[in-house]
This record gives C-alpha cells, sequence and structure tokens, in this order.
C-alpha cells in the first residue's frame, strides 16, 4: 500500500513534486523517469531546486508541441521571476537575461540573428584543427604519468580552451570565466558565480573594443543587431555557458560510453561504428544537458489534460524524451532525431561546431592513448547533483605510459 512520505522528506519537500536536486536523481536518472511516466505520464510535477516548483515534460511528441509553439510556451522568465526565492542556487541559471535564450517573440529574433551570424562565419575545418593541436597539448602534459582524470586534466580544459580561442579571450580572463560557470552549474555559491561571471565578460569585451579581431566576440560587438550594456556581456555569457559545460560533458558521457560497453567498444575496433555514432547514442541516452529548455507559460494552460500553471517554469527533460517508449528504438547509430538540441525556434544553432569539437577531441584521445582503459568500473562513478546537467564529477583512467606525441 502507498503512503505518503512524511513531512520534510527529502525526497518529497513538496508534495507530490518529484525533486530533481537530489544526489540520488543525479545517480540514476533513468530509474526516476521510468517511476515518474508510470506515475504521471507525460507531465510531472517536480522541484528543480527546495521551493522551485516546474513542469517536467518527458514524453517526446509532447515536448515537440510545446517547443513549437513559443506564443503559448514563451521562454521570457521575468514574470516567474519576481515570485521566485531570491536566494535559490538556480536562479542565475533561470533569470531573465537578453540574450536569445531567455528572450521571446521579436526580442528573441534579434538576439538569435546575433548569434547565428557570428557562429556562421566559423571556419569548420579550422576549428577541427585548433581542437587536434590543444587536445594534443593537453594528452602530452598527462601521457608519460599512465594515469589521468579526463575531465580536470582534459575535456575541460579543452572545452575552454577551444571556445576560448574562438571568443578570443585570453587564458586570465577564461580561467575566470570557467570557475563561475561551473559554479553556477552546480547550485554552489551560484550568485557569487553570476557577478564573477559579469565582471569577467565586462574585461573581455573591453579588451575586443580595443584590440578587435576574426572572434565571435569581435562579430558580436561589430553586429547591426547588437546593443550596448548588458546585451552585450549576455550575449557573450551564452556563448560560454552553452559552449563550455556541457560540450565538456558530452565528450565525456561518449568517452565513458566508449570505454565501458563492450557491445559499443567492439564495434569500433571492428570499425562498423564511428565515433560519430558514438555520440548520436549518447545525444540520445544521456545528452550533456538532461533536462533544460525552460519556457513560462503566460497564463494556465492545458495540455494532454492536465493544466499547467501560468509563470511557472516548464523544462523538458531531453534524456526522458529521447528515451520515451513512444518513440522507442532498439539502435540510434545514425539516428539524430533526438532532443539533445532543442527544437523549434530555441533549438540550438551551435550544433556544427560542437560536433567538430567532440569528435577531434574523443578520435585524438583515443588514437593517441588506445589502450586506455577505466580506473574505476562505471557503476562506481560519481555523477554532479543538478536539475539541469548530465555530468560526472571525474572519469579517471590509466594506460601504459607513452612519450609526448609531436604536435600537428
Amino acid at each position: 500500500m502507498n503512503t505518503l512520505p512524511p513531512p520534510g522528506c527529502p525526497a518529497h519537500s513538496q508534495l507530490g513534486h518529484e525533486p530533481l536536486h537530489i544526489p540520488e536523481f543525479a545517480a540514476d536518472p533513468h530509474r526516476h523517469y521510468a517511476r515518474m511516466r508510470a506515475r504521471h505520464g507525460s507531465l510531472v510535477p517536480v522541484e528543480l531546486a527546495p521551493g522551485v516548483p516546474a513542469t517536467l515534460v518527458i514524453g517526446y511528441y509532447t515536448a515537440i508541441r510545446i517547443l513549437n509553439d513559443p506564443d503559448r510556451f514563451p521562454a521570457d522568465p521575468r514574470r516567474w521571476q519576481k515570485n521566485a526565492p531570491q536566494d535559490s542556487p538556480i536562479l542565475p541559471m533561470l533569470q531573465w537575461r537578453p540574450n536569445a535564450l531567455r528572450s521571446a517573440g521579436a526580442e528573441h529574433a534579434r538576439h538569435r540573428a546575433v548569434c547565428s551570424d557570428s557562429l556562421e562565419a566559423v571556419d569548420l575545418h579550422a576549428l577541427d584543427r585548433i581542437t587536434q593541436r590543444l587536445a594534443l597539448e593537453l594528452i602530452n602534459d598527462f601521457c608519460t604519468a599512465g594515469k589521468a582524470d579526463l575531465i580536470s586534466q582534459y575535456a575541460m580544459p579543452l572545452a575552454f580552451q577551444v571556445l576560448s580561442s574562438l571568443l578570443g579571450c585570453p587564458p586570465e580572463i577564461g580561467q575566470r570565466i570557467a570557475q563561475a560557470i561551473a559554479m553556477i552549474f552546480d547550485g554552489t555559491e551560484a550568485e557569487r558565480g553570476n557577478t564573477m561571471l559579469g565582471l569577467a565578460m565586462e574585461d573581455l569585451l573591453s579588451l575586443k573594443r580595443q584590440n578587435p579581431d576574426d572572434d565571435i566576440t569581435s562579430r558580436i560587438l561589430a553586429h547591426p543587431a547588437s546593443e550596448n550594456g548588458r546585451e552585450l556581456i549576455e550575449q557573450v555569457i551564452l556563448f560560454f555557458g552553452s559552449g563550455t559545460e556541457p560540450e565538456q560533458n558530452l565528450i565525456v558521457n561518449t568517452l565513458l560510453l566508449m570505454l565501458s560497453d563492450e557491445r559499443f567498444s567492439g564495434d569500433l575496433l571492428g570499425g562498423s561504428l564511428t565515433v560519430s555514432d558514438a555520440i548520436d547514442e549518447v545525444l540520445f541516452n544521456d545528452p550533456p544537458l538532461a533536462n533544460f529548455c525552460v519556457s513560462y507559460p503566460r497564463e494556465p494552460v492545458l495540455v494532454e489534460g492536465k493544466r499547467l500553471p501560468a509563470d511557472q517554469p516548464v523544462v523538458i527533460s531531453l534524456t526522458a524524451c529521447n528515451n520515451d517508449p513512444a518513440i522507442a528504438a532498439e539502435h540510434h547509430p545514425g539516428n539524430r532525431s533526438h532532443l539533445a538540441w532543442g527544437a523549434g525556434p530555441h533549438a540550438c544553432p551551435g550544433q556544427p561546431t560542437a560536433r567538430v569539437i567532440t569528435e577531434a577531441a574523443i578520435t585524438q584521445i583515443l588514437d593517441a592513448l588506445p589502450e586506455m582503459r577505466l580506473e574505476t568500473p562505471a557503476e562506481d562513478l560519481t555523477w554532479r547533483p543538478g536539475p539541469f546537467h548530465r555530468a560526472l564529477s571525474a572519469l579517471p583512467v590509466v594506460f601504459p605510459p607513452s612519450p609526448p606525441l609531436p604536435l600537428p
């Protein structure tokens, strides 16, 4: 017989709301999604953080309808923000910002034009070469040791170095930005991280005004649709936020799959599957942003017989939707119908650059250290708590020590 949880139960701090912020959810989200689906169907009342209720969409077709209906599901959070807990650790992730992610209507179209035009000028062949070189430099730093943590020593610095190169950001400012973004994603000292991030961005913009170059930040500054002030800061913040932590997690989650799944690693060694296929499988099963694409209905909305409250976050579970039994397929390689990049007018415009970086990063380390294996069994690895990302705390590996490789 089912009983209600006792008052104060950490797993149900709001009656009937599923908590996404607890370590138990981070450790095994797929089990939680399956239980949610059996209990609630496609729309789940959840708690993103203590005192922050939301609706989590876990049905694929429901998500597609919502993502393509920006009139009823706008991404502007300002009305919600007025009554949100101002000390909540996730407020910096959800609060209004004058950029493409947190705007709607004509403002969104203008912000998105700045982002898309700045990205389209990126030379993907040059990006591949830059990523390969930076990857080899990092590998050479630890290849003689015979062991490494592929997050702190490889994926994390690589994602920041590549994106810093694209944005024309010097290392000193990039390090400050990296620390701030990690604090915001983890929800640890998020407000202090938010302040640090703004100050670092001001320094970067000041530098690029004085020394413009062929980089994304300079293009944003020069774009005819750009406006001065906070908007410029938030446009660059969006690139760093979407291009570092999620990129790092995509690299790491793909490497984990390839190092732990004998089916997959065996196929790769046999040549029937590629690194690109591995990335697609991760984008289906464990995308780096597990729950995101947040919208805020301006009035109560009836969806599948359930009334969603006005001005309360509606969050798309990219992971749960991708694994919805309604679209289940036995094999994912080559199938890119997943929602890992979002869909509709807010779909991520950086997909080509993200894939180039991820494929180059994974190919380089597998080629350089072909006998690499996990030091810790996959089931014993720790996942970082947080309602939005799917992120390991560390990915320790071992391999036969090898001499540094020549740089291209």
